[in-house]
């Protein structure tokens, strides 16, 4: 229950810290224990020259599962209007044969700079359609519920630029120029059939800067993907990849993504008990604030000294948390940095990429809730949003949705 002599703004504006250490209650002086490992996603293994090779075929695309790379593009297309089935086929037999080269550590035919493509550092590219990709093809019928725009949130400030899309093409290494050839030479071949309506970059701390196992912080400075189901377990499976739908759509998943820019101007006029009080864990180390360790659970029945939640009604962890382990999404987060503003101000926020096997079922719940009385919309404003149909891997003999196109 929230006290109404306190407004939002003024709760949480800069004098507040004595206000908010009240209500988050907090003991004085406690200890604060290291970092503790994050169990929710494995981590990469160090790199040897950039020689590590993630799989290309098999039952899921990777890119999904897949320990996340230093660096990451999505690129969303549009197809040209005289695309069809046929032609769709073609694209996605030629973009899947690129993919499978590079991810591999060979040159894509006609590659002009093949010594580029030698280092795969952990190169995945993951392929996803769009709502159009489906009335292109003429099969309309075989497009599963999630592949929609997501419903309209209040908090949303939607940009037509980093919005929508045909086909999208997530390309992820943890090398910088690995990823900007590969991306070259699948979108080279892709522009026959499509042109590029956005492109998107992000980057997270990579495993040489990074302690394997450690939680990631995003620009605001949090621990992003606490509570994220641990792929290769029977929690991640239920959770991501489909089991139920179109017979095509069986091992897929869909992907939301969501762009995210991170108010930082004044984020930083926020005081630092403010900041934990807003999201519900420390920020140090991301413990919850009814706990000591980031993997700790939120307490959020617990009170402090005063009457008040702990945790409050509005907090982030709060308004996000799902106590159905299936129901979860799994986040797979970038963050993006696009320089400074005339003013000297940061362009940067989130790439929020988040896989379920249900949109509908999955993140719209969690999104309504976040939408309607999450704390942190005061500093985050989604301005991208795109939900594209990830298929299924394939043989290697197959390529990415020949269950759909054949």
């Amino acid at each position: 229950m929230s006290d109404p002599r306190l407004s939002r703004r003024g709760l949480l504006a800069g004098g507040a810290a004595t206000a908010v250490g009240a209500l988050a209650g907090c003991a004085p002086g406690q200890a604060v224990p290291p970092v503790a490992p994050q169990a929710a996603a494995p981590a990469a293994s160090p790199v040897s020259g950039g020689s590590a090779k993630e799989p290309f075929d098999g039952i899921h695309q990777a890119g999904i599962a897949t320990a996340p790379q230093t660096y990451g593009v999505f690129v969303g297309l549009d197809l040209l209007p005289e695309v069809g089935r046929e032609a769709l086929g073609r694209m996605m037999r030629l973009l899947t044969d690129d993919a499978r080269r590079l991810t591999q550590g060979r040159p894509a035919l006609a590659d002009t700079e093949p010594e580029l493509a030698v280092l795969p550092a952990r190169l995945t590219v993951t392929f996803g359609f769009g709502p159009g990709f489906f009335t292109a093809a003429g099969l309309t019928g075989r497009r599963p519920e999630a592949a929609a725009p997501l419903p309209a949130f209040a908090i949303d400030r939607l940009r037509k630029e980093w919005s929508g899309g045909d086909l999208l093409l997530q390309i992820c290494a943890d090398d910088a120029l690995t990823l900007a050839h590969a991306l070259r030479m699948v979108v080279k071949d892709a522009r026959s059939f499509a042109k590029v309506r956005w492109t998107q970059r992000g980057f997270r701390r990579g495993a040489h800067t990074h302690p394997a196992g450690m939680t990631q912080r995003n620009v605001m400075g949090q621990l992003d993907g606490t509570v994220n189901p641990a792929p290769g377990t029977p929690e991640f499976d239920r959770a991501v990849w489909v089991s139920e739908g179109p017979e095509w759509m069986r091992g897929g998943t869909t992907l939301v993504l969501r762009r995210i820019r991170a108010e930082m101007e004044t984020w930083d006029a926020v005081d630092r008990v403010a900041k934990e009080f807003t999201v519900g864990r420390r920020l140090d180390n991301g413990a919850p604030l009814t706990g000591r360790d980031e993997h700790d659970p939120a307490d959020f029945e617990k009170l402090n000294a005063i009457g008040f939640p702990v945790i409050s009604d509005e907090a982030h962890i709060r308004r996000a948390h799902v106590a159905d382990p299936t129901l979860r999404i799994f986040r797979r987060v970038y963050n993006y940095d696009e320089g400074l503003t005339p003013d000297g101000h940061a362009d940067s926020g989130l790439l929020f990429a988040s896989y379920q096997a249900d949109v509908s079922r999955q993140f719209v719940p969690i999104q309504r809730r976040l939408a309607e009385a999450d704390l942190l919309n005061e500093w985050t404003t989604p301005i991208g949003s795109a939900v594209f149909a990830i298929p299924p891997g394939c043989s290697p003999n197959g390529w990415i949705g020949d269950t759909l196109l054949t």
